[in-house]
């Protein structure tokens, strides 16, 4: 499922730029996100496509991330905050700073579950429906 050849050290990828992690963490919640609607619905891609972008927008990260907060280990809670807090190179056009905030740390924690070789959890946290 997932295409990275081999996990990276976590040391490693803490001492990543966590917009660096949100990077990867966009491509990888989107991928995830529309294999999902694709094997589960029907649909036209037209529909498809506008489900996508509810779920992967910044308002619809930031919801997600209110049910999934309290399940976050220490360690993935000080990535998520590291993302939330990091510089960002842009801004939003569609959504408040502060959902922006949360959607780029929310991204960056998936990012490094990705990269650290934890596809199962990026499952339990982000899809426990699925599960």
């Amino acid at each position: 499922m997932f295409l990275i050849d081999a996990p990276v050290k976590p040391e490693r990828v803490k001492l990543m730029n966590p917009v660096v992690l949100a990077f990867v963490g966009d491509a990888v919640y989107t991928l995830c996100v529309r294999q999902r609607l694709a094997l589960s619905s029907g649909e036209k891609t037209g529909a498809l496509n506008r489900r996508a972008a509810e779920k992967v927008s910044a308002h619809g990260q930031s919801e997600a991330l209110v049910r999934i907060l309290p399940l976050l280990t220490e360690e993935e809670a000080d990535i998520f905050r590291r993302g939330r807090n990091a510089k960002k190179p842009t801004k939003s056009k569609n959504a408040s700073a502060g959902e922006y905030a949360r959607s780029t740390g929310f991204e960056a924690l998936i990012g490094y579950l990705y990269l650290t070789g934890q596809p199962q959890r990026i499952g339990e946290l982000f899809f426990p429906e699925q599960e």
